[in-house]
């Protein structure tokens, strides 16, 4: 399967892969014709850049106890032909985190194409900690960009057969059934490409605790629009993402009562024909489903509810799988509850919120959440 794999990448094919986070459609990076596909295949604007895999040094791969200064050099050779500046702080990163789901961002070389970075004078880049991706990688030899593999905007795949139901009518899209994605969400990115230090430009699984504790290395979270104007535009930076076709609230459990009269009422007075059929998510553990089942005996909804992993990994790794699995269930709404604040929970915060902006047929006559 693998050497089919690449024999159509070198053919200027898409084949999409699994990562350690979700599932990407590949295209040869140095195939301007062949990452056009990706857009035209994904519906993509072409100014949302994509991001580069690349694949691990073998002596990274084969050996656990190299030196800093050998790691820095093995990466460093890979790295070349991509990054125009490499500053200390990039070596630091990479060697703790890569392979693994950590995207950075840095001044790209000349010879990087437009149609990756849409435009700018930036490249994403990572190497993703996975078996089939590193040696799909390995084996073709170069390069590739890889987007989640679905149609833009919408909830990323986590598993092969969540490629093909979203591409079934495009057979010339090879799959490379890995199993299930193990962390769910895709990957935190980070900026090395400003002079004012390292920025967050999407949260993950790796947070800049983790990143201090490993590195000392801080990183810091841009909290305005406008900081986020002045910022290289990234994947997944569109306020509506990540979304399924059933409208998703996002509750509080103290206005979970109230959240769902309101929904009645707009879906009522729009002529919804029949009983509303909306797909809750409980916190495992929590002791108020049967009261809440009870006290919404609303006459026009019929409640369906599901529990919800309150560990933050757990929840994560089924975001997607519940969102796409839930969206097949013909629900007229999915509540969700908002996630604990803290670092841990960023990611999935970032993605439920996009998601629910972006949920329903048009997020234009979505309700405020």
């Amino acid at each position: 399967m693998i050497t089919e794999a690449v024999r159509r990448l070198k053919d200027g094919e898409l084949v999409a892969f699994p990562t350690e986070t979700v599932y990407g459609l590949g295209a040869d990076a140095k195939n301007s014709l062949a990452i056009e596909k990706i857009y035209a295949t994904k519906g993509r604007p072409s100014t949302h850049p994509l991001i580069v895999h690349i694949a691990a040094p073998s002596a990274v791969t084969t050996n656990q106890q190299l030196s800093p200064e050998t790691c820095a050099n093995e990466w460093l050779q890979v790295l070349t032909p991509w990054v125009r500046d490499l500053p200390p702080a990039a070596l630091q990163l990479i060697c703790a985190f890569w392979p693994g789901p950590l995207t950075l961002v840095f001044k790209k070389d000349k010879h990087v194409l437009d149609a990756i970075t849409g435009g700018q004078s930036t490249v994403a880049i990572r190497s993703p900690n996975h078996l089939v991706a590193q040696t799909l990688l390995q084996q073709f030899g170069g390069a590739l960009v890889a987007p989640s593999a679905n149609r833009f905007g919408k909830v990323s795949p986590t598993r092969a057969a969540d490629v093909c139901a979203e591409f079934g009518d495009q057979a010339e899209i090879m799959v490379l059934d890995g199993g299930d994605c193990e962390l769910g969400i895709e990957s935190t990115i980070v900026d090395l490409s400003s002079s004012d230090g390292l920025r967050l430009l999407r949260p993950g699984s790796i947070t800049p605790a983790a990143i201090y504790a490993k590195t000392g290395l801080r990183v810091d979270s841009i909290n305005t629009a406008s900081e986020l104007s002045l910022s290289p535009r990234v994947s997944g930076s569109f306020k509506a993402h990540y979304a399924p076709n059933t409208p998703l609230y996002l509750y509080q459990a103290d206005h979970l009562m109230v959240s769902l009269e309101k929904l009645a009422t707009q879906l009522l007075e729009k002529n919804h024909p029949g009983k509303l059929r909306v797909a809750i998510g409980i916190w495992q553990g929590a002791k108020s489903v049967s009261t809440l089942a009870a006290d919404a005996a609303l006459s026009s909804i019929q409640l369906e509810f599901f529990t919800l992993p309150n560990e933050h990994t757990s929840f994560a790794n089924g975001l997607y799988r519940s969102l796409r699995d839930l969206d097949q269930q013909q629900n007229d709404a999915i509540f969700l509850p908002e996630p604990p604040y803290g670092e841990i929970w960023d990611g999935v915060r970032d993605r439920l919120q996009r998601a629910a902006f972006g949920s329903g047929p048009s997020s234009a006559n979505q309700v405020n959440s």
